[in-house]
């Protein structure tokens, strides 16, 4: 196959972007059975189209990156950053430079926001959501 990558290994040749495939979707898998408590919070409230209808799905694999929330119809990200985040700016800057480019919109929220006030919160996700539809 012309561009692609290959790697052998015990006889068969597998391409090196479906190995990368399955790591990613490995690592959304492992997410999803661990999450934070804000994330957890949150997921209840947006699972099951209970928000405004709109069908969230949670640690999405997107573009290199697993996305915390993704509302497809709205094109809308959800992020919910931790105290790690302080240190990894530059590298959530490239995230969400890529995401835009791709035409999704990125909202973040610290843990501390979703687990204190989770009202204020929805808010926000609610404009971004009815900011979609005009």
């Amino acid at each position: 196959m012309r561009g692609s990558t290959f790697l052998e290994s015990e006889g068969s040749t597998t391409p090196l972007h479906s190995l990368r495939m399955r790591r990613k979707f490995g690592r959304a898998r492992r997410l999803r059975a661990t999450p934070t408590d804000a994330e957890r919070k949150l997921w209840q409230q947006l699972r099951n189209r209970q928000l405004a209808g709109q069908k969230f799905r949670r640690q999405v694999p997107f573009g290199p990156y697993v996305v915390d929330f993704y509302c497809h119809e709205a094109r809308l990200v959800i992020e919910v950053d931790g105290s790690q985040h302080d240190c990894q700016q530059a590298y959530d800057e490239r995230r969400t430079a890529f995401l835009q480019s791709q035409r999704i919109r990125v909202i973040r929220f610290w843990n501390n926001e979703v687990l204190l006030n989770m009202e204020g919160v929805l808010t926000v996700v609610l404009d971004a959501l009815r900011w979609d539809r005009y």
